[in-house]
């Protein structure tokens, strides 16, 4: 057995059983062993931003780490803006990097770099393997390592990968489940809740599932707290039959108004909020100055725990919790803008499908209008590098076969990894996709009156810099170019019409959506 043979059996061993891939001459060993050892399934992807954007999806819905295969350090380079949403959002992340063999370093060829310095920007645990006797060990340590809610890089060289190993592959690993949250912590949760102070409890993390939202809105009604989401939380159960939860707007404005008049803040799983962006005149800190914070529990530990210990100690056992209703709309019609695509959506959702939001500006509408649509999982942007909607599509689709996975993706952010488009025709996946086609880049329009410069209003370069028509982009002709059924929508009608045949088909489907530039001020 050489070390890519063990290497993968000891991924394989361990319940990691799919790898996203783009690789290389130094990983042909790695590419080998594919059908030489059973139970790993590999998924091409054409660019390695879909590989890392991927994984994301796929450990969100599958709940382990898969494995990714990149080449060298310009691969990985080119998989780090999701990696670092990945790393933002504490979703797990097995990725196996090649390298040049150990004794071709020294000659300082074409590819070669600094490949743990690139990766310890984006790691949690990074490791270059030594030799192919350690290779397998390495990797059950990398799984290790990744766990629930980490990214491990394992670096794999060529002559490691290629050599011998007669010690085989190692024993599996077990992840164990998260750590207890504290007595003295639940204790200091529950003073504060009957201190009659003006309370938020505000829940994120890795996953806020249904049940948790129900144990929130509990515990708000038997204490008087406002109960909320951070702003992206990364994976949330929401629709019909889920507890009724806040969301911290994005903007800094808004959410600092949503939270102005709170005294106390405990945190489950989330980060203290914080404003995306530095703007002149506004605070970094969103909770008010004299806020008393406590962080009940940290993302990796036991969320669900917390919230049924504090639900015991505040006896709010029998406090029925506030629910959303099943509303389903008509479907609209007329004019095709955010807010007709926001019904169409909320009518079409099927019961429990998978919607990836990278909308940008133009999805806002869609997370408040589908709150009481079929119950379904919404995947959030965590860690705001653009170009994730599509690859996440990609791996939660891969995670979960049976079940509807929707799109929701911008026109510019699109851009940065189209090639996901070939490997869902590739791999047949049941994805609808809906691009928000305005021609613009809304956000950053959005930004440039925020922050003020050129007192809000860009000149004609900077406009320019901002719009991204002329030439129109024709992304139905990019997707059929790839394999993917595409249609154009410019009615209401006709988006409705169009979300519903594509939900009916199994195969990957493409709406161009064509819509109005968002309108500032």
């Amino acid at each position: 057995m050489n070390g890519a043979e063990s290497l993968i059996t000891t991924l394989v061993n361990s319940g990691i059983d799919t790898c996203f891939t783009n690789p290389g001459t130094s990983e042909m060993h790695f590419v080998a062993a594919l059908d030489e050892v059973e139970g790993m399934r590999a998924v091409l992807c054409l660019f390695e931003g879909v590989v890392s954007g991927a994984a994301d999806g796929y450990a969100r819905m599958a709940g382990k780490p898969a494995a990714t295969l990149l080449h060298l350090g310009p691969g990985l380079g080119n998989a780090l803006a999701n990696i670092h949403n990945a790393k933002k959002g504490h979703i797990p992340m097995v990725n196996i990097v090649g390298d040049h063999a150990t004794y071709h370093l020294a000659y300082d060829a074409p590819l070669t770099s600094d490949i743990a310095g690139i990766a310890a920007t984006v790691s949690h645990w990074v490791h270059s393997s030594p030799g192919p006797e350690k290779i397998a060990g390495d990797a059950a340590e990398a799984v290790r390592q990744a766990g629930l809610d980490r990214v491990a890089t394992l670096i794999l060289p060529a002559d490691v990968s290629w050599g011998d190993n007669p010690a085989g592959a190692a024993a599996a690993i077990t992840i164990s489940g998260p750590e207890m949250v504290p007595a003295e912590r639940l204790q200091q949760a529950v003073a504060m809740l009957r201190s009659g102070k003006r309370t938020v409890i505000m829940i994120g993390g890795r996953e806020v599932t249904g049940e948790q939202t129900l144990l929130l809105s509990r515990i708000g009604k038997a204490t008087g707290a406002r109960v909320m989401t951070e702003t992206f939380p990364s994976h949330v159960r929401r629709g019909a039959g889920t507890g009724v939860v806040e969301r911290l707007p994005y903007l800094a404005e808004l959410a600092i108004d949503q939270l102005k008049d709170t005294e106390q803040l405990i945190l489950l799983g989330a980060d203290a909020p914080v404003s995306f962006f530095a703007y002149p005149d506004v605070p970094s800190v969103i909770a008010p100055e004299g806020c008393e914070e406590l962080v009940l529990a940290e993302p990796d530990e036991d969320i669900q725990q917390a919230l049924e210990a504090l639900l015991e100690q505040l006896d709010a056992i029998h406090v029925a919790p506030d629910v959303h209703p099943l509303e389903v709309p008509a479907l609209p019609s007329g004019a095709l803008d955010v807010s007709s695509i926001a019904q169409a959506l909320s009518h079409c959702l099927p019961e429990n499908a998978i919607v990836v939001d990278e909308g940008i500006t133009s999805g806002l509408a869609c997370f408040p209008m589908t709150a009481n649509a079929r119950s379904h999982d919404w995947l959030n942007q965590t860690g705001g590098s653009i170009g994730w909607g599509l690859p996440t599509a990609v791996g939660a689709a891969v995670a979960c076969p049976e079940r509807e996975v929707i799109c929701l993706e911008g026109d510019g952010s699109a851009m940065y990894t189209i090639q996901a488009l070939w490997t869902m025709a590739r791999e047949q996946l049941d994805i609808t996709v809906v691009i928000f086609n305005n021609r613009k880049y809304s956000i950053l329009e959005l930004e440039f009156a925020r922050t003020g410069a050129r007192g809000g209003k860009p000149g004609p370069k900077a406009a320019s810099s901002l719009d991204i028509g002329s030439p129109d982009m024709d992304f139905v002709a990019m997707a059929q170019g790839m394999g993917v059924t595409a249609t154009c929508a410019l009615t209401a009608e006709d988006f409705g019409a169009q979300l519903t045949e594509a939900l009916a088909d199994a195969r990957p489907r493409l709406i161009d959506a064509r819509i109005a530039p968002l309108q500032l001020g």
